[in-house]
This record gives C-alpha cells, structure tokens and sequence, in this order.
C-alpha cells in the first residue's frame, strides 16, 4: 500500500480516544521521568537533549512507514524555527516547573494553553474571539489563580511562574503551527521541533554543564527520550482516526494519570484548591473547543 494510503485519515473514534488517552498516560510519564532525572541532579538542558534525540527513534520509524522520508521538505524553514524557538522555550519552562511543584500541580497549570492559545489567536492572527469563548478565557484564568494560592507562604512563585510560562509557550507553539500548517504535515512539523530541541539541549548543556549520569540514570534518560516519542505519535495518530472534538477533552486524563504517579513515586497528595482550580480551568478549555468547533460547523 503506497505511504500516503497509510497515513490518510480514517474513521475511528474508539481507537482515537484510546490512543489520545494512551498519549497523556505518556505524557504524565514523561513528566515523572524529567522530575527524577532531575531530583538525580541532571540539568534542565541535558534532559531535553535526550528527551528529543531519542525521540527520533520511533519518530524516524513513524515516517519511514508512513508518509516516506520526503516529507522532511519544507517550504517554511523559518516557520520551523520560529515553531521550534517558542515550542522549546516552553519546554525548558515546563521541564524546570516540575522540579519545583509536585507532578500534579506542575501538570494542572500546563491546562492554561487553551486559555492562551485563544487569546494569543485573537491578538496575533486576528481571530475572531467572541464573548463566549473571551468569558472562557476569564474563568480558566480565575482557575488558574486558584492553583496558583496567591497567599503569601502558600505559592510557589517560581515554580508557579515556570508552569504558567511552559503554558504560555506550548499556546505560542500551537499558534506558530496554525501559520504554516496549510503547507506542512504533521510529522514535518514533528521532525524540525524534535531537531530544534536536540541542537538546543545539546548547545544548553555545553554552555551550562553536562552531568555524567549513572547507569540506572541514563537508562531513565532514554526511556524519556523513547516514551516523549511514543506520546508525540499517539497524539498524530488520535487525530488521524478521529476529529479533534471528539478526541481533545481527553487531554485532562493527563492529570489523573499524574496525581497517580506522583502518590505512587512521590507520595503527593494532589491540594484541594488545584483539583478545583484543574476542574475549572478543565472546563473552560472544553467550552472553548466546542464554540471553536461550533464556529467552524457547517449548516449542514
């Protein structure tokens, strides 16, 4: 069957929320990992160097049995670097907020994007933005706030400021990606980040210091590298069997397979106030996609 036949969309809602969940499952996973590489004492800018040049192990695999390795040409390079610039630096926000908050709550606040997206969509592209999706926008941040406990004694500031910019950066990515994706696919746009992010984390830990990590720690490196892969292709997948609609609101199982992991590894109790402060900003970005939807609908 010709590459192209195989990656084409198909209808398969079931298998598109299986692989969506499977995706934030690995996600959340990733996040465990750069946490206890990190409590190991590896620095921010080696983990993302592993986490993007192991990735390329089933991301090369990925294209090599889908679309072929023409689809690396871009007619967008500067769309690919300016994608990649503002996508990494939300990477290395996200990476360090984890060291700093419990997995729960770093996670919680990565909820804020769509929040962002909307609004950066309206300011840079000139979107229209109505004033459902705009009242969206103000609850969710009043659903961040309430994560954040801006009580004196109770917030992290630095660790909240990491999480609340990593979010900020994965909406500017995701506003990048709508600029050039009439012309690039997915795994073109995949491929450029992932050697963004392995040139970025290689040239970080050069200028900031390289860690000689121990065995079981370079094994946990590589399998960072491995399942942020994994993940990234779930997420391409979920989308090409069912539409984003039906397949996004299952982006919040992220947070329960977190509060998991870090009862499990860490012993954390996820806060009252950042359930709810999750649930809210939850159900923003959900009213969000469905007017977002409900825009682009057809009569019919």
């Amino acid at each position: 069957m010709p590459a192209d036949s195989l990656h084409a969309p198909v209808h398969r809602p079931l298998l598109g929320i299986v692989l969506r969940v499977s995706a934030m499952a690995c996600m959340a996973l990733l996040s465990a990992l750069v946490k206890w590489c990190g409590d190991r004492g590896v620095p921010v800018f080696e983990i993302i160097f592993f986490r993007n040049a192991f990735a390329f192990v089933p991301l090369g695999l990925y294209i090599w049995r889908t679309t072929g390795f023409e689809v690396l040409r871009t007619k967008r390079p500067l769309g690919h670097l300016l994608r990649s610039v503002v996508g990494l630096s939300g990477m290395v926000c996200g990476f360090s907020a984890v060291q700093h908050l419990p997995l729960t709550e770093a996670t919680a606040l990565q909820f804020a994007s769509p929040l962002f997206m909307t609004a950066l969509s309206a300011l840079l592209l000139a979107e229209p933005v109505g004033k459902h999706r705009w009242g969206a926008v103000v609850v969710g941040f009043v659903g961040v706030m309430i994560m954040a406990r801006p009580v004196p004694g109770h917030m992290n500031v630095v660790g909240v400021t990491l999480g609340i910019l990593s979010a900020l950066g994965a909406a500017g990515a995701m506003v990048a990606i709508r600029q050039i994706a009439d012309t690039e696919r997915g795994p073109t746009i995949v491929f450029y980040f992932t050697l963004g992010g392995t040139v970025l984390g290689l040239a970080g830990s050069l200028l900031f210091g390289w860690t000689i990590p121990d065995p079981a720690t370079l094994g946990l490196l590589v399998v960072a590298g491995l399942i942020g892969g994994v993940g990234q292709l779930f997420l391409t997948e979920a989308l090409r069997n069912a539409p984003i609609g039906v397949v996004a609101p299952f982006d919040y199982t992220q947070l329960v397979w977190a509060a998991l992991l870090g009862l499990v590894i860490w012993g954390e109790l996820p806060h009252p106030a950042t359930v709810v402060g999750a649930l809210i900003v939850a159900a923003s970005g959900v009213y969000i996609l469905h007017r977002e939807l409900r825009r682009f609908r057809s009569p019919s």
